[in-house]
């Protein structure tokens, strides 16, 4: 009796053991798998375009969550996505508004972004998600009037180039960041954690701090944007934008 006992003891030691193993390397495994240049493909710079206006290029691919818009890339007039809702997930504010809005895909990846947070007393706050044609415009020219068009274009797109508008990127906050949007929440366990974890849950840090001549913006921590995966590993694994990655 005693012998059989020991047998299932130590069966389920090994058990115990192997569903723990078995549990960490899928994702180990998949991590560098997609790390891997060969393993995953990017849509062309070039041919995602369809136009010109001005001396802005026009993306033909407005409704990939790989769109890449910036300062010389811009998204169709009056562009709107197809399929916003408000993702269950705690603001700096309350109500229901235009703001609170992502793209469907998005906003159930940023619910389990959040949910992982919680999980380890990380308390994330969003703050500003999607942004309309109309909106962007009346920002952008707040900015201009009150710090002067040369410094305003370093942290506020133009009408038509905001990631805002695409409905895949989502500004963030703590309370440890007073719920304000500025560099200082990059160094708060919050900022460190998203960095850290945002990947995992096909989100990228679109504005990193040693890659702002090549975003043409500013460090900007609480700015995430959603590519999905395995695209969003890539580019943190090997510590690219999307302008670097669609070259």
């Amino acid at each position: 009796m005693l012998s059989v006992s020991l047998v299932i003891l130590s069966f389920l030691f090994v058990g115990i053991v192997l569903v723990t193993k078995t549990n960490i390397l899928p994702k180990e495994q998949g991590e560098r798998l997609h790390s891997k240049k060969e393993d995953v493909t990017f849509p062309s710079y070039t041919k995602t375009i369809q136009g010109k206006i001005g001396d802005r290029a026009v993306v033909n691919n407005p409704d990939s969550p790989l769109v890449l818009v910036n300062k010389k890339r811009q998204l169709p007039d009056f562009y709107a996505p197809p399929d916003l809702v408000i993702p269950k997930v705690r603001f700096s504010y309350e109500g229901d508004k235009e703001k609170m809005q992502m793209r469907k895909e998005a906003a159930a990846a940023l619910q389990k972004l959040f949910q992982a947070a919680d999980q380890e007393h990380i308390y994330l706050f969003g703050v500003s998600a999607y942004r309309s044609f109309d909106r962007q415009s009346a920002l952008h020219t707040m900015y201009k009037e009150k710090e002067g068009a040369v410094v305003a274009v370093t942290y506020s797109a133009t009408p038509g180039t905001s990631e805002h508008q695409t409905g895949l990127a989502i500004d963030v906050t703590s309370q440890a960041a007073k719920f304000k949007l500025d560099a200082s929440f990059g160094e708060t366990k919050e900022g460190i954690w998203l960095a850290k974890h945002a990947h995992e849950y096909g989100f990228v840090m679109r504005y990193p701090k040693d890659k702002t001549k090549i975003t043409g913006y500013s460090y900007e921590p609480w700015h995430i944007r959603y590519v999905g995966n395995p695209y969003a590993i890539y580019l943190y694994h090997n510590n690219l934008t999307l302008e670097e990655a669609t070259r």
